[in-house]
């Protein structure tokens, strides 16, 4: 039984990686999880410079998921090389590094300071406020994501992968432009952007106003844009949004990724990831699969 998956000719042992700015760079679930046992390893966002984030409070519960507005804290690409990089390194996992910015410029300096770092991808967070544009996020507008991608590739030395935001029009348009730039692959889908008040308080739940709604109240969502931008680019895609069991992981795969992270679950659950894995062997072992490549963007009409 083979669950090698292969994205931009890197090979993942299996398809189950981590959802950025959840598992932190691993460190906080080292006693949990086996990171020996994952795919690959794909840290929180990293800036060249440390940001702080937004105001508290930053994180509210909701009804099948959470809503966060963290602002991307993170400690800067400095701290992040000489502490997060070498502790990874000590694992048999791929390393992919999250890369954040509020301009150009800020997003092309981390990359250029990864490219003597032993990372193995790069995954390019377009949710970002981009400063130049009023705060619209780099991943809303078809020519920034082109634009921006095509800046990144030509600097980076690692295969880039391009996470698309979910609050688009098209999101098959944002995956287009940003393999026309050159991505080696996408990740999608980014949070939801949604609201909470605290009826009692009559105020909102989060300091920020808006958060980012993950958890697996947006898993339909996630799966029916999986599946668009995989049946509308040629790269491979990496699916996320609400997977919790082998059973989500599934769906996601059988609409067309290649790989999959998890990203919420691993608050409730510090295991996931590794229940996921072992799920997605069994589930292979029970219908007879022999290769896991075998079950990307399978799905089929009912009926057939």
């Amino acid at each position: 039984m083979d669950t090698r998956v292969t994205i931009a000719g890197v090979e993942l042992k299996n398809p189950v990686m981590t959802a950025s700015g959840t598992f932190g760079s691993g460190q906080e679930y080292g006693e949990f999880v086996d990171l020996n046992r994952l795919g690959a390893v794909v840290t929180k966002g990293v800036a060249n410079v440390p940001w702080a984030g937004n105001p508290t409070p930053r994180i509210a519960e909701t009804y099948g998921g959470m809503m966060n507005a963290i602002g991307l804290q993170n400690p800067g690409i400095d701290v992040f090389c000489k502490r997060d990089v070498p502790y990874l390194k000590q694992f048999d996992t791929k390393i992919i590094v999250n890369v954040c910015g509020h301009a150009p410029e800020e997003y092309l300096e981390v990359v250029e300071r990864l490219s003597d770092e032993p990372i193995d991808m790069m995954e390019i967070n377009i949710s970002c406020p981009n400063v130049n544009a009023g705060f619209l996020a780099f991943g809303q507008d078809a020519g920034n994501v082109e634009k921006l991608t095509a800046q990144i590739k030509k600097v980076a030395r690692q295969p880039v992968i391009m996470k698309l935001t979910p609050n688009v029009t098209d999101i098959t348009e944002i995956a287009k432009a940003a393999e026309a730039g050159g991505a080696d692959a996408l990740s999608l889908i980014n949070t939801l952007t949604g609201m909470k008040i605290d009826v009692e308080r009559q105020s909102f739940a989060v300091a920020n106003k808006t958060g980012g709604v993950s958890g697996p109240a947006i898993r339909p969502v996630a799966v029916r844009m999986v599946y668009q931008v995989a049946n509308a680019v040629k790269v491979p895609v990496i699916g996320m949004g609400g997977i919790g069991t082998a059973a989500d992981a599934l769906e996601f795969i059988l609409a067309g990724a290649t790989a999959v992270a998890v990203g919420t679950a691993n608050f409730y659950n510090p295991r996931a990831t590794i229940e996921v894995a072992e799920g997605i062997e069994d589930y292979m072992r029970r219908h007879k699969v022999e290769k896991l490549t075998e079950l990307v963007g399978i799905v089929k009409e009912r009926g057939q």
